[in-house]
Formats: C-alpha cells, structure tokens, sequence
C-alpha cells in the first residue's frame, strides 16, 4: 500500500471530505437504511456528530480515505472510502483507537455483518444488543468490547 497516513482532523475544513467517505462506506455496507434515515444521518454529521469526538483521518497521498471517531473509550464511528475496503485501514484506525485512545468498546449495527466480523476478527466479543440505535431507529446495535489480552 502506498502510505498510509494517520492525523487529527483538521477541524472543519476536513468536513467535506469525511462527509463524503461516511456516504461511500455507508452506500457500501448500509444498504438496511431506508433513504430517509440515511439522509437524515448525513445531515448532522459535521454540525452534531463530528464536533461530539475526537476524530483521525486516514489519507494516502494526502487524500482522505477514511476516518475514526472516539469518545470516552468507546469508537463512536469508522468509515473508510468504499474503494479503498480491504486494504488495511480500519484497521490502522482501530489499532491506533486501542493504543492511544484506550478504545474498549464499540457499538455496531446488527444488519452490518462485514463490521460485526472484522470487529470479531480483532478481538471484540458481544456483550449485549439493542433493539434499536441510539436514536431509536428500527436498526439494532451489537454492543461489543475488546476481550481481555484482544
């Protein structure tokens, strides 16, 4: 792979570009959301949701591919660019999560079987299930935790 960059977001002028990639991911891995609910999604990405965790960007050649959300242990978000799947970065993000942002938790939507596996595949084990996202949409959330020694 050509280099992989990991950086602190730069504020709001990384906005665009991560919008862009949680689109493509979401196209990709999504296809359980009804249009509204992702539409609606979309539209409180930079003004509620960014600004709520500590995100790391992932580039190659200086260019966004994906990004990682953290907040209080818990990987909030992981998105990476729909072309750029299967080549290492979720896990980069995921590991520099674990390292330098002590990442124990992560909660994943049920119907998102590829996210349910490469969480498994890391050293996650579920611990509970929701009904429901955090907003109370019809989408339900494995509840997942680092195993000890993951």
């Amino acid at each position: 792979m050509t280099d992989l960059r990991l950086r602190p977001a730069a504020g709001r002028s990384d906005d665009p570009a991560l919008v862009a990639i949680w689109r493509s991911a979401v196209d990709a891995t999504h296809d359980f959301l009804s249009d509204i609910d992702r539409d609606e999604i979309e539209k409180h990405l930079a003004a509620d949701y960014f600004p709520a965790v500590r995100l790391t960007v992932a580039e190659i050649d200086g260019r966004p591919v994906g990004f990682s959300g953290v907040v209080d242990g818990d990987l909030a978000m992981l998105f990476i660019d729909a072309h750029e799947r299967g080549r290492g970065i979720g896990t980069a993000l995921l590991d520099r999560a674990i390292e330098h942002d002590d990442v124990a938790t992560v909660d994943v939507n049920e119907q998102n079987t590829s996210a349910v596996g490469f969480y498994l595949h890391r050293g996650f084990e579920v611990i509970g299930r929701s009904e429901t996202d955090e907003a109370g949409r019809p989408y339900p959330l494995l509840h997942m935790r680092l195993a000890d020694g993951g």
